[in-house]
């Protein structure tokens, strides 16, 4: 439509038609509002951010680089938790310096190109490292079930397939997120969160949202909902073959194999799962709780990861003390 031709509009419709043409145009900004109720507090706030943000990158970066320099520790759970630490450095990392800029500068501002870039790298992220859970499930129920085949079994090509299918499935269940918020026309630019959310950015939208909702609720289900049943069927078959152990130390030392995968798939899942129910049924929880909520139970799992495999897994623990105790002599 030509100029002359949208003036004789009138100018109701030609507002819209501006506003349309605007609204999908790489012009567009949104506005991150940070903790709603808590923007007062928001410099406070970032010290334990700032000092979650340092963990993640030392503790994930010390033990990737302890997994490189060793060759000892080539071996294919290692190597799956390699993986699973660059995972939850990409999220830190998509998350943390906006987050930071935020609180420290009041840098509100987010190109939409750049909005869409970091909601495909946190949830595609997320997306990533549960199917490596999932993969390092399988890994132990091989360890324990089947110890004498477990290096013929896993080996690294396989740890290589599963790595591309855990990123192969971040990548096709997140990429139509933001390619279908592109479609939208948004009545209002302030986004209420502290970074690009999915739901957060859809619930803008003046246009109809169910095919985003849907979407959305398909990808919670399927990942959430399949791995956690695939984790559980690996460790119904792990508990199957540990209770038919008749020895006590044997029982021990297969639990202690699991051990850390265990914690880290509860502090990984729980939060997740408690931030989802009371987003949708806690109703009477003030909005800042929600967000902060949100923030946690992606950070948490980078935070921890790396002290849970180093307090539990005796090779890394070793190497490490090794490396300390020759530091100080």
């Amino acid at each position: 439509m030509s100029h002359w031709e949208v003036s004789k509009l009138p100018l109701s419709t030609t507002t819209s038609f501006y506003y349309a043409v605007f609204n999908r145009s790489n012009f567009m900004t949104f506005t991150l509002m940070g903790i709603p109720g808590l923007e007062a507090q928001h410099l406070w706030l970032s010290l334990p951010f700032f000092s979650m943000f340092l963990a993640i990158l030392i503790s994930n970066g010390a033990i990737l680089y302890m997994l490189h320099m060793e060759p000892t520790l080539h071996t294919p759970m290692y190597l799956l938790l390699a993986l699973l630490m660059v995972a939850d450095l990409i999220s830190a990392l998509a998350l943390l310096p906006k987050l930071l800029c935020l609180f420290w500068f009041n840098d509100r501002e987010i190109a939409v190109n750049a909005c869409f870039t970091q909601m495909f790298f946190i949830h595609g992220t997320s997306v990533v490292r549960s199917a490596l859970l999932v993969a390092m499930a399988f890994d132990r129920y091989v360890a324990v079930c089947e110890p004498l085949r477990y290096h013929t079994v896993l080996s690294h090509s396989l740890v290589g397939r599963l790595g591309l299918m855990a990123l192969a499935k971040g990548v096709i269940l997140i990429l139509p997120m933001p390619l279908l918020l592109q479609r939208l026309t948004f009545c209002h630019m302030v986004i209420p969160h502290t970074y690009c959310d999915h739901m957060a950015v859809v619930k803008l939208a003046c246009d109809d949202t169910r095919p985003n909702r849907i979407y959305g609720l398909f990808v919670i289900l399927l990942v959430v909902g399949l791995d956690l049943v695939l984790i559980g069927f690996s460790y119904g078959l792990i508990l199957q073959a540990v209770i038919r152990l008749n020895s006590r130390d044997a029982i021990c030392k297969a639990l202690n194999t699991c051990s850390a995968h265990l914690f880290v798939i509860l502090i990984t899942y729980v939060p997740a799962l408690f931030s989802s129910l009371t987003h949708r049924l806690g109703h009477n929880i003030p909005p800042h709780a929600h967000i902060l909520l949100a923030n946690l139970y992606l950070l948490l799992p980078s935070m921890f990861n790396p002290i849970i495999y180093g307090m539990k897994t005796k090779d890394i623990k070793i190497k490490v003390a090794k490396c300390l105790c020759g530091r100080h002599s």
